[in-house]
């Protein structure tokens, strides 16, 4: 197999893992905190902590590596518009999850607790899951953003 398909192909399936454990986690999680059900929601935390470590940390670390042998690969500028502009959202988009990742942890050390003691969900956790939800949204269409930049590659002059 040629070098650049392959590496192709590693950088749309980190794509496809971005977006997909993205929308999954926040799917997953959105439902269960509606049924305020502290044990559920420590377990779907639980499992959601998980999954973002497995395969969200992964994809993180692979895309830029893959990203940038690709576009060495096929002689593309860094200087690009469309390379640039998706770096810079992909740079935002780890502003957004980072907090999400210790955010997530959090929610399920509460949950845990509420669930042990059989105790209501505490504000902090109706707080932090707020502002889970609210990062989120950027970091989701930031995503979708630079999935379209990569398919697109739109002539972008920012200089």
């Amino acid at each position: 197999m040629d070098v650049l398909i392959l590496l192709r192909w590693l950088h749309v399936l980190g794509a496809c893992v971005l977006l997909g454990t993205g929308a999954g986690i926040a799917f997953f999680m959105v439902m269960a905190h509606r049924t305020k059900d502290a044990r559920l929601i420590a377990h779907t935390a639980s499992t959601v902590v998980i999954a973002d470590w497995i395969f969200t940390a992964s994809a993180v670390v692979a895309q830029p590596i893959t990203g940038a042998l690709l576009a060495q690969g096929l002689g593309w500028s860094f200087s690009e518009g469309w390379i640039v502009l998706s770096l810079a959202l992909y740079v935002l988009t780890g502003v957004f999850w980072l907090p999400v990742v210790w955010i997530q942890h959090r929610l399920r050390d509460l949950a845990r607790s509420a669930a042990a003691t059989n105790a209501p969900l505490p504000e902090a956790y109706h707080k932090l899951y707020r502002i889970w939800f609210l990062c989120g949204f950027p970091a989701f269409f930031a995503v979708i953003a630079i999935i379209w930049l990569m398919l697109a590659r739109p002539i972008l002059s920012l200089w």
